[in-house]
């Protein structure tokens, strides 16, 4: 799980930066209604996985984490491809990685909800 935690915060750090570029790419460089999705999912995933990183270890984090991770490249690498070079990732990468997304929403919802607790928060 330490890795995890390290990979994850590293992970979220590439991610925010990346929305970033983005969304600046997007301003600046053409194809907002592609790159404006990719950075505000970019954005959005970055945080939710910092908030996991901190949580303690478990089976739900570590679901919602893979999954937020693969929904990242693959929504965002696939709109960024589409955007600057043209092609897709493969077909329904884009659809694949919201998928993904969805249930690292849904799975970081329930390991709150019922994961191993950190202390704070107990009522």
């Amino acid at each position: 799980e330490p890795i995890l935690t390290r990979a994850t915060q590293i992970f979220a750090g590439i991610a925010g930066a990346a929305g970033v570029a983005l969304a600046a790419a997007a301003t600046h460089a053409g194809n907002p209604e592609l790159l404006n999705p990719a950075a505000l999912v970019a954005l959005t995933q970055a945080a939710a996985l910092l908030l996991l990183s901190i949580r303690k270890p478990g089976l739900l984090r570590a679901l919602a984490i893979l999954c937020g991770v693969a929904g990242v490249v693959l929504f965002c690498g696939t709109m960024a491809t589409l955007a600057f070079l043209g092609w897709r990732l493969f077909t329904m990468s884009a659809p694949a990685g919201g998928i993904l997304l969805m249930l690292a929403w849904l799975m970081t919802g329930l390991a709150f909800a019922f994961g191993p607790r950190n202390g704070a928060g107990r009522e």
